[in-house]
């Protein structure tokens, strides 16, 4: 069977944009075997509504490409794709001028369980992660993940945030810098926006039966205020350390919340202010990234 296409929008040095090689995905990872299929162009491809075959082809994926074979989630909780994340760390890796190797220190707020930006990070610019996350047991699996990689496992640790409230206080140790901070934010506002934003996922895919769990918690998916409260309250507690980290960072997965971000912005005062657009097919994003210092190396 054919591969999927070329995935239009992505990076130049994202490794996945030329589509997947499922014959050597299922050679390294034969459990991806049963969920791969014709799409209605002839192609081979999965269902991207079934966890199941996300989770599976995320498996293959990280055996293939980066040697990781013990990747997983627990049953419920956020599945991401591998593309779209690692495009979030090249558009990064250009913000910093593609600096690379373990003195480059990146915070990830929000890690998850599956702990997927700094297990990509790791691999693809040899940074040093601190991946922080609110949820105890996110945080105990992917502390799991982490150790049963040996290959990244020094690059990376695990810190518990204490607070829901809080994105860098009680994670930034005094005395502590970073180049880089990132996040993928809570989109929603609430449990029911949450559960029409998956409807409205899986009929954008051409999907009529009742939903199954694209997977995520609670926290993962929403908070009081949605993607546009979770950011503000992150703008101004970047003020607060903002001689700790050369660059802050977050998606913002809706357009019309810039003017809005930007205007909270300016009452922190950063010396330069960036949008970087990001695309995978139809679905756009972007990166909203902000910097407090003057006469960066």
């Amino acid at each position: 069977m054919k591969n999927e296409s070329t995935k239009a929008g992505m990076h130049p040095r994202n490794r996945f944009r030329e589509g997947y090689d499922f014959p050597a995905l299922i050679a390294v990872s034969p459990a991806l075997k049963g969920f791969v299929k014709p799409n209605a162009y002839g192609d081979a491809s999965i269902d991207y509504a079934n966890p199941l075959a996300v989770k599976a082809l995320n498996q293959a994926l990280l055996r293939q490409a980066y040697g990781l074979p013990h990747w997983d989630i627990p049953a419920g909780y956020l599945c991401p794709p591998i593309p779209g994340r690692s495009d979030y760390l090249h558009h990064l890796a250009d913000l910093i001028e593609m600096r690379q190797g373990p003195s480059v220190r990146v915070l990830d707020v929000g890690s998850g369980a599956n702990c997927i930006y700094p297990l990509l990070g790791v691999c693809e610019y040899g940074w040093s992660f601190v991946a922080a996350e609110v949820d105890a047991k996110a945080y105990r699996w992917a502390e799991k993940m982490v150790l049963s990689h040996p290959a990244v496992s020094d690059r990376i640790e695990c810190r518990l945030q204490e607070s829901p409230t809080h994105c860098f206080r009680g994670i930034i140790q005094p005395g502590e810098h970073f180049d880089l901070t990132m996040c993928n934010p809570p989109f929603h506002a609430s449990a029911a926006e949450a559960a029409e934003g998956t409807q409205r996922k899986r009929r954008n895919l051409g999907l009529k039966k009742q939903a199954l769990n694209f997977g995520g918690q609670s926290h993962e998916l929403w908070c009081e205020g949605g993607e546009l409260a979770f950011i503000r309250r992150m703008i101004f507690e970047s003020a607060d350390f903002a001689g700790q980290c050369e660059w802050f960072t977050t998606l913002v997965s809706k357009s019309e919340h810039l003017p809005k971000l930007q205007q909270t912005l300016r009452q922190v005062n950063p010396t330069e202010v960036r949008v970087m657009d990001m695309g995978q097919g139809q679905k756009k994003s972007r990166i909203l990234a902000w910097t407090f210092r003057s006469g960066r190396r």
